[in-house]
């Protein structure tokens, strides 16, 4: 930063002012948090997370610590100045009390205490509070501890001091989430490592500890990014071949509202995507914004000039900003002192002086870049012309196709087997695998809402295929034209000919290839497709079972089991060590855990490892050793140990009661889509009354971008390593 941190005595009371009040916000939390599910309850994480960070900005904190703790509630503590707890000048209240229960009031509005602020609105942490069902604040700041708590944003213990704490400032927010307002019911590690370790790579230095003491995980990660941006860069392209270095430009300059600050770390790999991230104040613009048309516009041109000076790019060849980015990865950072987004969702940024400033930025270092690094601006330029050269050959295509009505939707496939309503709001185009399954699909469909397109081999991997190779493929051509949005330039999603786009493939090794090669088809070329919810996956069951004349699906192995012991259970013993007859639910219970003990040792079996051996063997600490040992222990509570397992006898009774529940059952397992009839797949997994259908979501853009270039791109070695480690790693086995 370039501003000197003011001292601590300028930021007090009458620094917070009150806009408004917030009534509203536990009857609509939806138009403050975005939803009440599991997007919601993480925001509320984040807006106090915020908060740290703008500390950080300011200058004043250099370690955050979040911890989801062992109750479900999380606490989020800093080392910054701590919140006000003097009285307020108009309230005539503690400013922290002010803070966290009056809506729009805040440090930020004035511009004296935060040069810039992701939390411009002043709703977050006030907000946060309205929807916990309790909180604790303490604070600590000249030299005592103060503490202050909250239900469902009313103070149940008015502000007190409860310590000393010497030298020492910060804040720790501890919230439990009101679940009578959201229906999700726990932090997920993975969703707030990934906002975390954003945030560490937007703020260098910045150390941010993340800790899970809930449940039996107990993770742990530390997020420290010296590098910055950079780092982020790298960590994006990690399984990517690189063409260029990582190159970083920053700079500052005035605006009409202070000083904007811009940074911008971009690299060039051997990939055919092109991914662009854009922060502004930490806070993702996903939509972009004026930032990320200033960095357009400047490599574009600085692009065209160096190549023609250099007369690397002629008259004739007409290249275009796309073409620039193919298999760039850039990273673009602002801090804008009043950043304007457009809606409340702050998904893009809308300053306008703030295109010029990054523009400014990039096209006189770029240029300078170019010319003290003549190899890499020359590779830069190829793999420009490589792109213009795909582009106008995939053009060419079209233009072919259109000719004869395909590609625009005027002529759709003959394979297609569309449906009567032209509402796509009301249609489901299903994408099946093989003819044997489209056939009975396509036979026992509703012909009123539900669509056909039997897809015939395995569709081009799209990661590694430029856009020409892309609309060679014939399926390819054949499900662009069905969807009816069109490609690339011409892409309108407004045109979408159906509102669910259903991939239905058999559930074996082959079905899953297929539906992987989907899934990155839309993600890297229709990924809007994904962010509109308009992908779904298919669940057919995998067992048709039959009793006294009634036929029921199952979806899994694990459900099957589950079936096959409560039905053993009737009228059959199952034994405490002591002898005595368990009572039904227990029972129940018991021979669950016993099942599960039967899955992890035929997993840790199946990667090579004796469960006998890892269970004794102390040294062995990897997660499926300690599942193992977690659940033997659990024994305990019935009176056995593992020596009843590994001996046989505990085994013998899970396999006897299965065998009682498998008495007067016929059991069939599918082996694909094509063995079902007509009426059986369209009962069991097209008919909305009964199937079940998972959503495509893309919730972490970054961790979806890494594990495609992972699992579909060219490198082998990492992809190799990856399967190695996880191809049986069901529940996150490591040895």
């Amino acid at each position: 930063m370039s501003d000197t941190p003011e001292t601590t005595s300028n930021y007090n009371a009458a620094n917070i002012q009150v806009l408004e009040g917030m009534e509203a916000v536990r009857k609509r939390p939806a138009m403050y948090i975005g939803d009440t599910g599991e997007r919601g309850y993480h925001h509320l994480v984040y807006e106090v997370v915020d908060n740290s960070i703008d500390e950080a900005l300011a200058g004043y904190c250099t370690m955050i610590d979040v911890i989801i703790n062992p109750d479900g509630s999380l606490t989020v503590q800093d080392n910054g100045r701590g919140i006000p707890v003097d009285m307020h000048p108009t309230q005539h209240r503690p400013a922290i009390e002010v803070v966290l229960t009056v809506l729009h009031a805040g440090g930020k509005f004035d511009g004296s205490n935060y040069k810039v602020s992701g939390g411009l609105h002043g709703v977050g942490v006030s907000c946060v509070n309205a929807l916990s069902d309790w909180m604790k604040v303490e604070v600590k700041r000249a030299g005592k501890v103060h503490e202050i708590e909250f239900s469902r944003g009313h103070v149940t213990k008015p502000l007190e001091v409860i310590g000393e704490c010497g030298a020492e400032t910060g804040t720790k927010v501890t919230f439990f989430p009101d679940h009578t307002i959201f229906s999700c019911r726990a932090f997920k590690w993975e969703t707030l490592c990934a906002r975390l370790r954003e945030l560490a790579f937007l703020n260098k230095g910045v150390t941010i500890h993340f800790r899970d003491d809930e449940g039996e995980a107990h993770h742990e990660e530390t997020f420290h990014y010296e590098g910055g941006i950079d780092e982020f860069v790298e960590y994006l392209n990690v399984n990517k071949k690189a063409l260029s270095p990582v190159i970083h430009f920053e700079g500052e300059k005035e605006g009409t509202t202070g000083m904007v600050q811009a940074e911008v770390a971009f690299q060039y790999t051997e990939s055919y995507t092109t991914l662009e991230q854009t922060y502004c104040n930490n806070i993702h613009t996903i939509e972009g914004g004026t930032h990320l048309s200033g960095f357009r516009r400047a490599l574009t041109s600085t692009i065209n000039k160096y190549g023609a000076d250099q007369k690397l790019i002629k008259e004739k060849d007409k290249v275009t900003g796309d073409d620039m980015r193919e298999g760039l990865t850039v990273i673009v950072s602002v801090k804008v002192p009043q950043p304007q987004f457009e809606g409340q969702t702050k998904t893009k940024l809308g300053n306008g002086e703030v295109d010029g400033i990054v523009a400014g930025i990039v096209s006189d270092k770029l240029m300078t870049f170019f010319e003290e690094n003549p190899a890499v601006a020359k590779t830069v330029i190829e793999k420009t012309l490589l792109a213009c050269r795909a582009r106008e050959a995939a053009r060419a295509a079209r233009e072919s196709t259109r000719r004869k009505g395909v590609m625009d939707g005027l002529s759709l496939p003959g394979k297609l087997r569309d449906c009567s309503e032209r509402d796509p709001a009301k249609t489901e185009l299903f994408l099946v695998e093989g003819d044997s399954a489209g056939g009975s699909a396509q036979t026992g469909r509703d012909r009123a809402t539900q669509a056909i397109l039997p897809l015939r081999g395995k569709v081009i991997n799209v990661e590694k295929a430029r856009i020409d190779r892309v609309l060679a493929n014939q399926e390819i051509r054949t499900l662009i034209t069905a969807i009816g949005c069109g490609f690339a330039e011409e892409w309108d999603i407004s045109k979408a000919r159906y509102h669910k786009i259903v991939i239905m493939t058999d559930a074996d090794v082959d079905g899953a290839h297929i539906r992987t090669l989907l899934l990155t088809f839309f993600y890297r070329k229709m990924p809007e497709l994904i962010e509109k919810g308009y992908v779904y996956l298919a669940q057919p069951p995998l067992y048709k079972v039959e009793r006294k004349k009634k036929i029921e699906y199952v979806l899994t192995d694990g459900e099957l089991t589950s079936k096959l012991l409560t039905l053993g259970l009737d009228d059959f013993d199952v034994p405490e060590a002591s002898g005595a007859s368990m009572d039904k639910e227990r029972a129940r219970e018991f021979l669950t855990l016993l099942a599960e003990i039967e899955a992890t040792e035929k997993m840790v079996a199946e990667r090579g490892f004796d469960a006998a051996a890892l269970v004794a063997d102390s040294t062995q600490q990897g997660s499926g050793a300690s599942m193992l040992r977690k659940e033997f222990a659990s024994l305990s509570g019935y009176g056995y140990t593992h020596d009843d397992w590994f001996g046989g006898k505990l085994r013998k009774l899970l396999d006897d009661v299965r065998a009682h529940g498998k008495q007067g059952l016929s059991i069939y397992r599918f082996k694909g889509l094509g063995e079902m009839d007509a009426d059986e797949l369209f009962d069991t997994t097209m008919n909305p009354a009964k199937r079940r259908m998972l959503r495509v979501k893309m919730e972490d853009a970054v961790a979806a971008d890494r594990m495609f270039t992972l699992l579909m791109g060219d490198e082998v070695e990492p992809r190799r390593k990856f399967i190695e480690d996880n191809a049986l790693n069901v529940r996150n086995l490591d040895f």
